[in-house]
């Protein structure tokens, strides 16, 4: 579930639709929270969709740390990716803003960090765009998504958190374990899936 002070907004024709704030958000606030709503996709239920359902699927869906591909019910499945993004997923599973999210801004996200088994080419002129994602990002940048969030979730109990009622509360002892202990941090790194992944996630191009 994405947070409520949200809106989808087409973009242009070659990239297509993205979400964007309506509202100032709080660096350190909730941007999407997985619900009961989501649709899973086990690796062999994918393989049971015929070929156009599974393009589908790969377009729309993240590819989670058991493989399993995830697809929202609401547009968070229209965010899309930025070398320089604003909220990022967290080791606990839920999104957060890494800086302050201006109104009207677009909410991007990193789609490294989404278990992609292909390289991914993104539209952007940016200096600073990596051109494509590349399914060893995870390996080899999670040190750095890593200090972006210890650095954001110190704002985490200081600002509203809309979706924070949505949180199981597994995760919620796990996050305040950290906020009491540092040493119990859990790495984005969490969220690799370490086995072959079954198709692609997500191959379609994003900003």
């Amino acid at each position: 579930m994405l947070h409520p002070k949200t809106a989808l907004r087409f973009i242009n024709s070659e990239v297509g639709y993205g979400v964007f704030a309506t509202d100032f958000i709080p660096q350190g606030t909730i941007t999407y929270i997985k619900d009961s709503l989501e649709t899973e996709v086990s690796p062999t239920e994918y393989l049971l969709h015929p070929p156009a359902m599974q393009e589908i699927i790969e377009k729309y869906s993240f590819i989670d740390e058991r493989g399993y591909r995830i697809v929202s019910w609401d547009f968070a499945k229209y965010i899309n990716h930025c070398c320089n993004c604003n909220s990022m997923s967290t080791g606990y599973g839920f999104e957060i803003a890494i800086r302050d999210i201006q109104a009207n801004e677009e909410i991007t996200d990193e789609y490294g960090i989404f278990n992609l088994s292909e390289p991914m080419e993104l539209i952007c002129n940016r200096g600073a765009c990596r051109r494509m994602v590349q399914p060893d990002d995870f390996d080899r940048l999670y040190p750095q998504w890593d200090e972006k969030l210890q650095n954001a979730l110190q704002y985490f109990r200081t600002v509203a958190q809309p979706l924070g009622c949505f949180m199981d509360e597994t995760t919620r002892k796990a996050l305040y374990a950290y906020f009491a202990d540092p040493a119990q941090y859990r790495s984005v790194y969490a969220l690799k899936y370490h086995k072959a992944a079954n198709g692609v996630a997500a191959t379609g191009m994003r900003v």
